[in-house]
């Protein structure tokens, strides 16, 4: 029996950013409020306003108080990469880690895994700048609509 692992490559605050954008970019002829965000993701009101917070401080996102307020995205959809949204949120460490956490992994000092775990990141990492909120949000009315239309089992 083979087991399989995933690494969580992303924290919770990085997926609730990307969540919140897509949501955005699917209702992207209107403001939206974060308390509507949340409560569709079933993601905390206030922690979601404070990735929301640094997502307007970033100039992502435009915010607006009032009877008539609510977020929306402050340039179109398809020039807004996934890439730029994790970085933001989780803005990359100064030195390279272990994926282990061993210490300090480079092409210099190397950790046992360091040449397989390189080329994964560097694949990952291209793979991520070409995907822009535009196109993941088609995928996922995509997915909304087959999870409609085909009975699906536990």
């Amino acid at each position: 029996m083979v087991n399989h692992y995933i690494i969580d490559m992303f924290s919770q605050s990085v997926k609730h950013a990307i969540q919140a954008m897509i949501y955005l970019t699917i209702h992207q002829d209107k403001k939206v409020m974060v308390n509507k965000i949340a409560k569709d993701y079933d993601i905390p009101r206030f922690y979601l306003a404070k990735i929301v917070q640094t997502l307007v401080k970033h100039g992502l996102i435009t915010s607006t108080r009032g009877r008539n307020g609510g977020i929306k995205l402050n340039r179109p959809a398809k020039d807004i990469r996934i890439i730029d949204i994790i970085k933001i949120i989780d803005p990359p460490p100064e030195k390279e880690m272990c994926l282990f956490g061993l210490d300090v992994c480079s092409d210099s000092v190397p950790c046992p895994v360091h040449d397989v775990w390189k080329t994964m990141k560097e694949n990952f990492n291209k793979n991520l700048i070409n995907q822009n909120l535009e196109a993941l949000a088609k995928k996922v009315n995509l997915k909304h609509e087959l999870l409609q239309s085909t009975p699906h089992t536990k």
